[in-house]
C-alpha cells in the first residue's frame, strides 16, 4: 500500500515539475536533530503557489532507540501572499499520512494515520537559491492501530479469525508541521 501511494504522488506531481519554473529541495533542520530525516521537493505551479511533498522515516530516533518506526509523507499546497513562490509569507493545505510502529512507556502503538490540515509560514531568502522555511500547522487525524502492553501477547489476545485485529481507532486534533527547513532551489 505504501508503494502504490507513494508512486501515486510522484506521478501526480511529475508533469507539474516538467512545466515547471523553479524546483527546490530540502530538509526539515527541526526533525533531522530529533534523528527524524525529512526530505522535501516543493514545485512551483504558478505565480503565487507550489506543489511539495515532504517524506520522512524515523528508525529509532534519540528519545527511543530500541522500538520506533514511522514513515510520514506529507503532500501541500501552498499560497505565497508575495505573488512570489518560494518567498515571504504563505498559507498551505496539506495532506499527512503516516504508517508507524511505536513503543512507549511499557505501550506499542501499531497503525497508520491519515489526516489533513493547514500550514503558515514565512520564507526568508538567504541568496538567489538558498532559503530558510519556518512553519507551523494544525490538523485533523484520523488514526487505526493496535495498542497494547508490551508484555500482552498480541498473536492471541487480539485475534479474530486468525486475524489481528485494530483495537483503537479515533481522531487527534495535532500539530501536523513545525519546523525550520533549509531549501535550495535547483531550477
Amino acid at each position: 500500500m505504501n508503494r502504490r501511494l507513494l508512486y501515486f504522488i510522484l506521478v501526480t506531481l511529475l508533469p507539474l515539475a516538467v512545466r515547471a519554473q523553479l524546483v527546490a529541495v530540502g530538509t526539515d533542520v527541526a526533525s533531522d536533530v530529533l534523528m527524524i530525516p525529512c526530505v522535501g521537493v516543493e514545485v512551483v505551479t504558478g505565480n503565487r503557489s507550489s506543489v511539495s511533498l515532504n517524506v520522512s522515516r524515523a528508525l529509532k530516533p534519540w528519545w527511543n532507540k530500541d522500538d520506533t518506526k514511522a514513515t510520514i509523507i506529507q503532500p501541500e499546497y501552498r499560497y505565497y501572499f508575495s505573488g512570489r513562490p518560494i518567498s515571504k509569507w504563505f498559507l498551505g493545505v496539506g495532506g499527512i499520512g503516516a504508517v508507524y510502529d511505536v513503543t512507549w512507556k511499557d505501550k506499542v502503538y501499531d497503525g497508520y494515520a491519515l489526516g489533513g490540515g493547514i500550514t503558515f509560514g514565512y520564507v526568508h531568502n538567504l541568496s538567489d537559491r538558498l532559503s530558510i522555511d519556518f512553519h507551523s500547522g494544525f490538523g485533523a487525524i484520523y488514526y487505526r492501530r493496535k495498542e497494547y502492553f508490551v508484555h500482552d501477547n498480541f498473536d492471541t489476545d487480539y485475534t479474530v479469525n486468525g486475524a489481528e485485529q485494530a483495537n483503537a481507532r479515533g481522531y487527534y486534533l495535532l500539530p501536523t508541521r513545525i519546523g525550520v527547513s533549509v531549501t535550495y532551489i535547483l531550477k
